[in-house]
């Protein structure tokens, strides 16, 4: 090592015997040559801080199995830091007391230990998939955690995209609500890459490693659909309103409505004659397809089985049209709102109500338990085109105008809105 020179002889500070001006002068040039730079003091406990909190949040061993995260995290903070120096931005303002809230997010989360859920959702257009979102962040909350929520409204590609930002972000486990359920099997994949387990909800991920699935008995739902509609109208021409043809559920729910339909056909009792899916669960999409079978069959149809709340809606505003509502039965699914009060003035048959509360709070305890390393409890295994999947299916229950009080003291829906559109003089006692 080369010897400094020492800077007081340097300086010459042996020639001042004053504290004037001259001397405060040459203390502050020596402080400048003997002490490291704000910027590389700030600098140093800036980089290190930021090693300890990835360390101390996700522990040693799964930082090492996110090296290739850590890398690119710590690359952009030797960036930031250098461009930035210790609180100073490029144009010279201050920027004190940021700093904190800039190392977290360039850490890309926060660093106190939280467990943090993410949550792609296909959509939240429709009431059913805001309460899933509400119920299901407010157990994982009560459980010491937080959710972060993206919903891609019904766009494959906005789907990957927001998937792989929250898979970026760090979070622990991802929970997918899948629009597509063959386009989200890449997620999966990307997500595993990461260490970062999967939860489908409600809709399985196909041909994928996911590694778990919740929902509802789908078949039991298109049993309870059709066989209702078959109790209305045993005889005669039925028609089938399916959901969309991405969404394996769809699939479900109609393979557990042919269970009941085919059957009746095969004996003569009733004839399907019409089938098809509707376009992303749209109302619109179901509106074209009853008015198509409406006009093929010249009206003469006897019943109707609707994939969901939604077909159901447009089914039945074709048979309005036609002066028809009300007489033919007309099944649904989710109890939404406009549903329940379709079935209290007596225009829908039906609905198959899944408890929203069970299927979010249940999800809730199997990403928390899975971010911490516990077990999931999955009795069951739902097999997707590659793996059978630990599962989780919770009863479905079928509501007709005598049963409406099980989502009003369910606390679903309020008595007031269920029956808003009938006389108060009929509502319930």
């Amino acid at each position: 090592m080369i010897a400094q020179k020492n800077p007081v002889k340097a300086f010459g500070l042996k020639a001042f015997t004053s504290d004037g001006k001259g001397m405060q002068n040459k203390r502050k040039q020596v402080q400048a040559l003997t002490e490291p730079k704000r910027e590389e003091r700030c600098y140093d406990i800036f980089v290190s801080g930021i090693i300890k909190r990835l360390f101390k949040r996700r522990g040693v061993g799964v930082v090492k199995k996110h090296s290739h995260f850590v890398r690119l995290s710590l690359a952009a903070i030797l960036l930031a830091s250098t461009l930035a120096g210790c609180g100073v931005v490029s144009d010279g303002s201050a920027n004190s007391g940021n700093t904190k809230n800039n190392a977290e997010s360039a850490a890309g989360g926060k660093d106190d230990g939280k467990i943090v859920i993410g949550m792609s959702m296909d959509t939240l257009k429709e009431e059913r998939w805001q309460k899933d979102r509400d119920l299901f962040t407010a157990k994982v909350e009560e459980l010491g955690g937080e959710v972060k929520v993206l919903a891609a409204n019904g766009d494959d590609a906005t789907q990957l995209s927001q998937a792989e930002q929250l898979i970026s972000q760090g979070v622990d486990v991802l929970v997918v609500i899948a629009h597509n359920a063959e386009a989200t099997a890449p997620i999966v994949e990307k997500a595993h890459k990461e260490g970062i387990k999967v939860i489908a909800y409600d809709r399985l991920i196909r041909n994928s490693d996911v590694d778990y699935y919740i929902s509802f008995d789908n078949v039991r739902v298109g049993e309870l659909q059709a066989r209702a509609v078959i109790e209305a109208a045993p005889k005669g021409n039925i028609v089938y309103i399916g959901g969309a043809d991405t969404d394996n559920n769809a699939h479900m729910f109609k393979e557990g409505a042919m269970n009941v339909l085919k059957p009746l056909e095969e004996k003569g009792d009733i004839k399907i004659v019409y089938d098809q899916f509707s376009k992303d669960w749209k109302p619109e999409e179901a509106l074209k397809n009853m008015e198509n079978a409406l006009t093929a069959n010249n009206n003469d149809i006897q019943g109707v089985v609707a994939a969901n709340d939604g077909t159901a809606g447009g089914v039945i505003q074709a048979l309005n049209a036609q002066g028809m509502a009300g007489k033919i039965p007309v099944s649904g699914q989710d109890a939404d709102l406009a549903a329940v009060q379709r079935i209290a003035e007596g225009t829908q048959l039906m609905t198959v109500y899944k408890p929203i509360k069970s299927i979010a709070i249940t999800a809730a305890e199997m990403a928390v338990a899975a971010a911490k390393g516990e077990e999931v409890k999955a009795d069951k295994t739902v097999n997707n085109g590659k793996i059978d999947v630990p599962s989780v299916l919770l009863d479905p229950i079928p509501l007709n105008k005598d049963s409406l009080n099980v989502v009003i003291e369910d606390g679903f829906h309020k008595l007031e809105d269920v029956y808003k559109n009938v006389p108060k003089d009929q509502w319930p006692k």
